[in-house]
């Protein structure tokens, strides 16, 4: 028990220190530049000390759940030598993740938002759920075909920069085709995708592989699950585009 608070006393001070250059950024420019008092002075501390204690929980629960189990399932499908498994567990992993993604589902709601009072859907809660509920499923479908592109790149050794050139080639090729509404759209999707959910059983799952697998080596192989996590949803989402 007292090991746990100790820990959870110094995840709350690395967490404090982490936040510490933009509360000094933001004081810094609202005192002296702004040269005005900081409003709501208590909520504003408050609300730090939760955001804290939210990072503090969230960064502890990662070290202490999600990290281990994520290694420890790459290691045991590893062991178990079935490719075909390793692979629905890998697709299953990225698109259950990015459906569940907060940050997506904000992204989502406000592309629906702006496309229906641009005109490019009906502006009725329906369509517009509609669209959203699209972009989601697409945004997902990508994310999880990418784990398992990333997770064969592990197995096979291949090289990742001419996986991921060839992927950045065929985004800047689909730019020049795709309507101009679902570019941005689409580039934002491949950004939202790496947050809070994905990233650390994504991560846990390409090093636990790397260091399962004989002569892969986890710093040079188990990386990079990441970028392909990020470079699918561009080209997925502009095919959406393309066909709505």
């Amino acid at each position: 028990m007292y090991k746990t608070i100790k820990l959870l006393a110094r995840s709350m001070l690395d967490s404090f220190r982490d936040l510490l250059p933009i509360i000094l950024v933001i004081g810094f420019f609202q005192l002296f530049v702004l040269q005005q008092p900081i409003p709501n002075m208590f909520d504003i501390l408050v609300g730090t000390f939760f955001v804290v204690l939210g990072l503090t929980f969230f960064i502890y629960g990662l070290e202490m759940g999600l990290f281990p189990i994520g290694e420890s399932m790459a290691n045991a499908f590893a062991r178990k030598g079935s490719v075909s498994w390793l692979l629905i567990f890998a697709f299953a992993l990225g698109f259950g993740t990015t459906v569940a993604e907060p940050a997506l589902i904000a992204v989502a709601s406000e592309a629906a938002d702006v496309a229906a009072n641009a005109g490019m859907i009906e502006n009725y809660d329906q369509s517009k759920a509609s669209y959203a509920y699209g972009l989601r499923m697409t945004v997902a479908f990508s994310v999880g075909l990418a784990i398992v592109i990333g997770v064969l790149r592990i197995i096979k050794g291949w090289p990742i920069h001419y996986l991921i050139i060839g992927g950045y080639v065929l985004v800047v090729i689909m730019t020049a085709f795709a309507p101009r509404e679902i570019i941005g759209i689409a580039y934002d999707s491949g950004g939202v995708t790496t947050s809070t959910i994905t990233v650390p059983l994504v991560t846990a799952l390409g090093v636990g592989l790397a260091s399962a697998i004989r002569g892969r080596n986890p710093m040079i192989d188990g990386f990079g699950l990441i970028a392909f996590a990020s470079l699918t949803p561009m080209i997925f989402v502009m095919g959406y585009g393309m066909l709505i």
